[in-house]
Formats: C-alpha cells, structure tokens, sequence
C-alpha cells in the first residue's frame, strides 16, 4: 500500500471509531473527530502530515 492511501485509510478508520464511541459511549468523542478533522486541513495548508511522518518510519512505500 502506497503513503497517501494508508493516510486516507488511517484517516477514514479513526473517524468511523470516533463517531462510533460518540455514539455508544459518550458524546465528548466528538472533540476526537473534531481534532481528526482539523489536522486534516492543518496538512492541507502546511503540506505536512504527523502521521505521513511516521508512516515513513515504519517503511510505508511513496
């Protein structure tokens, strides 16, 4: 798997949690999906991703 795909589906799993644990277990999990959502346009303007950074050290393939 390619670097922006494991991004995407890191991203797309961690909502889906998120929203989960809102719903069945208490609402404040909304601030998780929040954060979610706004490093995904804090990387969209700086072109840089934390999670990019440790992909990369893990090996994950440009």
């Amino acid at each position: 798997m390619k670097l922006n795909n494991a991004l995407r589906l890191i991203a797309g799993i961690m909502i889906v949690i998120s929203i989960l644990l809102q719903t069945y277990h208490d609402p404040r999990w909304v601030y998780f999906t929040v954060f979610i959502a706004l490093n995904l346009m804090q990387s969209a303007f700086t072109s840089w991703c934390p999670m990019i950074t440790l992909l990369r050290k893990f090996g994950v393939k440009e």
